[in-house]
């Protein structure tokens, strides 16, 4: 694989070539296949920089092309020996040319989509700024998906009143299959990269809870990751992250998305929230499986009844009237757990199946310590501070439930 930037104002071009060895197809990270689209993408930035430093064009290239690369990966600037080796080391991949010496930074930036979870996160830090990631259109892609309202997850963002970078890019369009999305889950902070000299940035905030962090989410069905390798600190990807100077950090990935949900509703940024990726400024869509889902469980710790159009019988619903396990199952059974008349939803069948309690689920109520020793030490006060007053910390019952996840 080869790749290289070329600048134009705000505007950053990646370009890759293959080689011979590599690929069209690919497996990302938590295991999906993804097919190939176009070798070309774009990341919009909101002004123009006047460098950046080479390992972080390196960061921003590997998010786009890891899934399709072999053998080796020749980048067209010089990287430090810590961004080849943590490639080498995580991937098997040569990286190179070397020669580069190392960056770092003293902030930390939310990486904000404007869902519940980011939107604890910026809640938490309430001085960091925020790097929002727009979808925007590919020149030679066809948009197959433009019911994907990205233009109204911008405006929500703006509307904040945060300091914020909105970065636009149409590298989501390098998939062909399985739809437009991120190569790399680690994509969405491309922009974030390339920035992050300009904002002396040394670490990069996701909202990615317990369920995504300790719990597999959607990806490992019941079962603990300590190893994750997505979100992990000392994973392939928080690695990488931590030798091109912009550390992975996870304020939120001790707590459950009912903490999440609580914390977010609970802040100034409340009417900013959209977790809907198809709603309009009117709000969200209402009908789509993850509103669904939020509703599930911001009705649980409103304790009130699920309101929802979505009957059993709904495709979306599917999932739910088959048995166990359930991705994010233990938010299913929070939220079964805990809203009123859960025997006439579409999560009925689910319920009857879990047999969850308020008992049962109490645990995801606080927060799991191990989480917060993963924070980088410039961060960790700030977020210890936080869960401490507002959450507080489970206890050692409660820590061995999140251990012992999945375990039969």
């Amino acid at each position: 694989m080869r790749v290289a930037w070329t600048a134009d104002g705000e505007s950053w071009r990646l370009d890759f070539r293959l080689d011979p060895e590599d690929s069209l197809t690919g497996t990302v990270t938590d295991g999906a296949r993804v097919l190939l689209a176009t070798n070309s993408c774009a990341v919009r930035l909101p002004r123009p920089l006047a460098d950046v430093h080479p390992d972080l064009l390196a960061l921003a290239a590997w998010t786009v092309v890891a899934p399709y690369t072999r053998r080796r990966i020749a980048f067209d600037r010089p990287v430090s020996p810590g961004v080849a080796a943590a490639i080498e080391l995580g991937w098997g991949i040569e990286a190179g040319p070397v020669g580069g010496t190392p960056r770092d930074g003293s902030r930390l930036a939310v990486s904000y989509s404007g869902g519940a979870d980011s939107a604890a996160v910026a809640a938490i830090l309430r001085d960091a700024p925020l790097v929002h990631f727009q979808r925007v259109s590919h020149p030679r892609v066809p948009n197959r998906w433009a019911h994907y309202r990205s233009d109204v997850l911008a405006r929500l963002a703006v509307a904040t009143g945060r300091e914020l970078a909105v970065v636009r890019s149409d590298l989501e369009f390098t998939l062909a299959e399985p739809r437009p999305g991120y190569p790399e889950h680690h994509a969405v902070a491309a922009g974030a990269a390339l920035l992050a000299d300009e904002l002396d940035l040394g670490g990069i905030a996701f909202g990615y809870e317990m369920g995504s962090r300790w719990l597999g989410g959607g990806r490992y069905l019941l079962r603990y990751t300590p190893d994750n390798p997505m979100w992990s600190a000392t994973g392939k990807w928080g690695t990488l992250f931590a030798a091109a100077g912009l550390r992975l950090v996870l304020p939120v990935g001790g707590v459950s998305e009912a903490t999440t949900m609580r914390i977010a509703l609970g802040s100034e940024l409340r009417e900013q929230v959209r977790w809907c990726l198809r709603g309009d400024d009117g709000g969200a869509c209402g009908t789509c499986g993850k509103c669904l889902y939020k509703e599930l469980i911001r009705a649980a710790i409103e304790r009130r009844p699920l309101d929802t159009p979505i009957t059993a019988d709904r495709p979306v619903a599917a999932k739910w009237q088959k048995p166990p396990p359930y991705g994010g199952q233990e938010m299913i059974e929070y939220g079964c757990a805990r809203v009123p008349g859960i025997e006439s939803t579409p999560f009925a069948t689910a319920a009857r199946h879990l047999g969850a309690t308020v008992e049962s689920t109490s645990w995801l109520d606080r927060c799991y310590p191990p989480a917060l020793e993963e924070i980088p030490d410039p961060w960790r006060k700030q977020v210890e501070d936080f869960m401490a007053e507002e959450v507080g910390l489970m206890s050692e019952d409660e820590v061995r439930r999140v251990e012992s996840w999945g375990a039969r």
